[in-house]
């Protein structure tokens, strides 16, 4: 295997996916993921050459979880040793403001990452410890982190700043950071290739909806708007998030309702979006539940859609009128038709104009779904942050 090739983690606080990916052509030769750390009973699966190997063992903590990784390899492969791996590249959630750009991991790199664990207390203190083992596992090839606050650091002033007091903002560093940015990045530039445009003169507005979700605008190749903001939970309606809510909803339910912040943090990221308003964080069973007649789910996929116009809108404001492009990407945006069609359905006004028969299409491939004369292209592409990580993980390597 005398092709390069980058092994990509993802290390999150009870879990660690991995990709061995061939940069150059896009390849994942191998992928897997480590699930349940630290619980009575972990999973390991490992992929390769279409076959799955599966294992059910407790998984001690993330060391004990990348070794188990290692051993699967050498029972399944391909051999790593054979692999020609010239990095590792790492993703990390929070960058704050201090990481705009992949960085090469050091001794200090890592501290300040770990410095960041109060802006990111579910992720960042998974990824320093996925850094920390995989440096002792692949001790003779750089590390390079990627982060998905980078994308939006170059957003103006105007859209990250939050009407704070410039003190409090500045001491607790509070700011709009946006997040999926790997993604949005990716996605932006493949979009612009699909319509036959040159990036650096591409406006759109790009969609990544899962069970998390976020919208951003991107402006001649550059964030200059996200819907996510401190943390994810800010924006889009999501599976188990409130998204947009007035604060004063926080004092309301803390002084009448008698509940602690700790609760009241737990329901708007856990309880709420989807699965608050249906009992389902799963679009498929809201969508099963419509179709029984369900009222509940039938407002929520309202409101959810609701919310996407409304971003939609004010992003065409942000971006100084129509964009070249509108694209879906991630779970929900690559896969469900009847969202895409009530989304644009509703920007009629403007011009825009599904074909219903291409957007009907499944497909792992890049692709156009609006008429030949909408005013704006609408997309579906696939998004693949993993092989958007190993390529500026190699750009950055040089």
């Amino acid at each position: 295997m005398s092709n390069q090739t980058v092994l990509v983690i993802n290390a999150g606080s009870s879990t660690v996916k991995y990709q061995l990916i061939s940069p150059a052509d896009g390849t994942a030769i191998a992928s897997g993921i480590v699930e349940k750390i630290g619980e009575p009973t972990g999973i390991v699966e490992h992929n390769v050459g279409g076959e799955s190997f599966t294992e059910n063992l407790k998984i001690d903590d993330h060391g004990h979880g990348l070794r188990k990784v290692l051993e699967l390899f050498e029972q399944h492969g391909p051999d790593l040793a054979e692999a020609n791996i010239v990095a590792v590249g790492h993703r990390v959630v929070q960058g704050g403001s201090i990481f705009p750009k992949p960085t090469l991991v050091t001794d200090e790199v890592v501290e300040q990452i770990r410095g960041l664990i109060p802006l990111a207390p579910l992720h960042n203190p998974g990824h320093v410890r996925g850094l920390e083992v995989a440096r002792e596992l692949f001790p003779d090839v750089p590390h390079v982190v990627v982060f998905d606050t980078s994308f939006f650091q170059t957003m103006p002033a105007e859209s990250y700043t939050y009407a704070l007091p410039k003190d409090v903002a500045e001491k607790f560093s509070i700011r709009r950071y946006g997040f999926h940015g790997t993604s949005h990045q990716y996605v932006s530039r493949l979009t612009a290739q699909t319509i036959g445009k040159d990036l650096n003169e591409t406006n759109q507005i790009v969609l990544h909806i899962g069970s998390g979700a976020s919208i951003s605008a991107v402006k001649n190749g550059e964030a200059v708007d996200t819907s996510m903001g401190l943390t994810p939970l800010e924006g889009l309606v999501m599976g188990t998030r409130t998204g947009d809510i007035d604060p004063a909803v926080v004092f309301h339910l803390y002084r009448e309702g008698g509940y602690s912040i700790d609760e009241i943090d737990t329901m708007f990221n856990k309880q709420s979006g989807l699965k608050g308003m249906t009992g389902h964080n799963d679009f498929r069973e809201v969508l099963g539940l419509i179709e029984e007649g369900n009222e509940d789910a039938k407002l929520a996929l309202d409101v959810f859609v609701h919310r996407l116009v409304k971003y939609v809108g004010s992003y065409m404001g942000v971006l100084g009128g129509l964009p070249d492009a509108i694209t879906f990407t991630a779970g929900v945006g690559e896969n469900n038709a009847l969202v895409r069609a009530d989304l644009i359905g509703r920007l009629a006004g403007f011009g825009i104009k599904l074909d219903p028969a291409l957007n009907e299409i499944r497909s792992k491939e890049a692709r156009i779904i609006s008429t030949a004369d909408s005013t704006v292209k609408v997309l579906v592409v696939p998004t693949n942050e993993e092989l958007e990580i190993s390529r500026q993980t190699l750009s950055l390597l040089g």
